[in-house]
């Protein structure tokens, strides 16, 4: 078997099999015996440059401070893992979050594992690793999960099995990648939360989506009544009540702006019909008796 074949076979194994590499080449130098993958020493910070591959994007500057206070008192409880580029450089693959908070306890070391891995497996590793951690939000955990499948080539069965998450989960992280920006940054930043997110990703108009965000960050509205919104606006969509206008009216953007704003605020189905002139009308739709008080009280809150 080649030596080529043999690393082509070894990618997809999992973090625990990429970390046993003993008996590898590194791809990029010729490491002396006590550099060998798997030993264990200090290395100083200034030598450890930052993963290209690292799939976290925002770091808690308060826990990072949490973290550095530890640090100082206790130590590093669990050592980086790195690999040796250089006579004197190492790259990080784990522990971004760690070598921030270190430096900011002014440690001038840290302990690291060092290990031999090529690019690719450098950036399964990183995701498999940063997948497992509890502090990763989901917006990064979605764009983890997408770049194993597309840039490790990963097949989604196999990578459930090494998540050990269900298919129907990944593909859920997976789908809120679909997501306006202002939705993405509201899940990243904590705003909202992911089961909120989930919800807005059954709308296919996206200006209902910014229509329904505003609501749960006005309103504090539950997840469960953001479910409940989104059915009612979806029935609408799905039947095209969007705009009903004659043909070559430009429709103005204020209004279908405030159309947006009542169907969110309404629940229920809002037409909007513009003659030539300008002059139209707002059409309502109700299912009961019931569903108009209840359209009425929306008016008089």
């Amino acid at each position: 078997m080649s030596e080529t074949h043999g690393k082509k076979k070894a990618l997809g194994r999992g973090l625990s099999a990429l970390l046993d590499t003993s008996g590898s080449d590194s791809p990029q130098v010729n490491l002396p015996d006590e550099y060998i993958s798997g030993s264990f020493r200090q290395v100083r910070i200034d030598q450890i440059e930052a993963n290209p591959f690292q799939p976290r994007t925002h770091f808690n500057e308060n826990e990072l401070r949490e973290l550095a206070d530890s640090i100082r008192e206790h130590g590093i409880i669990q050592p980086l893992t790195i690999r040796k580029i250089d006579s004197n450089k190492y790259q990080l693959i784990s522990g971004e979050r760690r070598l921030r908070a270190s430096q900011l306890a002014g440690l001038t070391e840290v302990p690291a594992y060092i290990r031999v891995a090529n690019d690719e497996q450098m950036l399964e590793m990183a995701l498999v690793e940063n997948i497992q951690r509890e502090d990763l939000n989901p917006i990064e955990i979605a764009i983890s999960f997408q770049r194993l499948l597309e840039e490790c080539r990963i097949k989604q069965e196999d990578l459930s099995h090494k998540v050990g998450k269900d298919r129907t989960t990944i593909s859920n992280y997976i789908r809120l990648l679909k997501l306006p920006n202002e939705i993405q940054v509201a899940v990243r930043d904590n705003l909202i939360s992911n089961g909120h997110a989930r919800a807005m990703i059954n709308l296919n108009d996206e200006k209902a989506q910014l229509v329904v965000l505003k609501n749960i960050l006005e309103k504090k509205s539950s997840v469960r009544q953001v479910e409940e919104m989104v059915r009612n606006i979806a029935v609408e969509v799905e039947k095209k009540v969007v705009v009903v206008v004659p043909q070559n009216v430009h429709i103005q953007e204020k209004f279908e702006k405030a159309r947006l704003a009542l169907l969110g605020k309404l629940q229920s189905g809002v037409e909007l019909k513009v003659n030539r002139n300008g002059a139209g009308k707002i059409i309502i739709s109700f299912n009961s008796d019931e569903d108009f008080e209840r359209i009425i009280s929306k008016f008089n809150s």
